[in-house]
């Protein structure tokens, strides 16, 4: 039986940088919205306050809070994770992230499972560990919040320090929706973050680009 201080360095290689899922190549439409200035250092930390408190963070955390319960029915909640998507960019962010990171878990645990969307690949990997859901749902939002932070210190003036500082700064809301979404149902999966989207939209159609999303 896997023990809670086994389960937690689990959850740390599975959301380690090293771990192979390819996140730092994806911005969720933030590369669009720094090159046009709608994002700058100065209100980088807000973007993505909202982004877990009414966008894409927020139904991740609510998709994989589903997938930890154990009556979770992970296909249908993978339906439900691509509905969630509303550009095509998104789509095959959460896809191939979750796809390889479904891979890596076979390769290690031995267990076949079909590829499933991020959040729901990664809920379904931790259903069996002895941890608190909101402790596995706030360790996944700051791996989300690092890979953010990360493409923004590449793209604009912002140093990895500043930036160790807005994630220090957000850890009580990644707290605040991990325990919101630990009790959350499907009803709950809803997003208001429209600058987010169309940010992601428009980012389709950028001629030059860094990231894939």
């Amino acid at each position: 039986m896997t023990t809670p201080d086994a389960a937690r360095l689990r959850i740390a290689q599975y959301l380690s940088p090293a771990f192979p899922v390819g996140g730092f190549a994806w911005s969720q439409g933030l590369e669009w919205a720094m090159d046009r200035a709608e994002v700058t250092r100065t209100s980088l930390p807000q973007w993505l306050a909202d982004w877990l408190d009414y966008g894409a963070g927020w139904t991740d955390a609510v998709l994989v809070a589903l997938s930890l319960r154990p009556e979770a029915d992970h296909g249908a909640l993978n339906d439900l994770a691509h509905a969630t998507c509303v550009s095509a960019e998104r789509l095959t962010e959460t896809t191939e992230q979750g796809a390889a990171f479904t891979a890596n878990i076979t390769a290690l645990t031995g267990v076949r499972h079909k590829p499933a969307a991020l959040p729901v690949a990664f809920g379904r990997a931790c259903v069996d560990l002895p941890l608190p859901h909101a402790e596995i749902i706030a360790a996944y939002l700051q791996a989300q919040v690092c890979a953010l932070i990360s493409a923004a210190i590449r793209f604009m003036p912002l140093g990895p320090v500043e930036g160790q500082m807005m994630l220090t700064a957000l850890q009580p809301a990644m707290l605040h929706t991990a325990s919101r979404a630990a009790n959350a149902n499907e009803d709950d999966l809803a997003s208001v973050a429209w600058g987010a989207d169309i940010a992601a939209m428009h980012h389709e159609t950028m001629s030059v680009r860094i990231f894939r999303s």
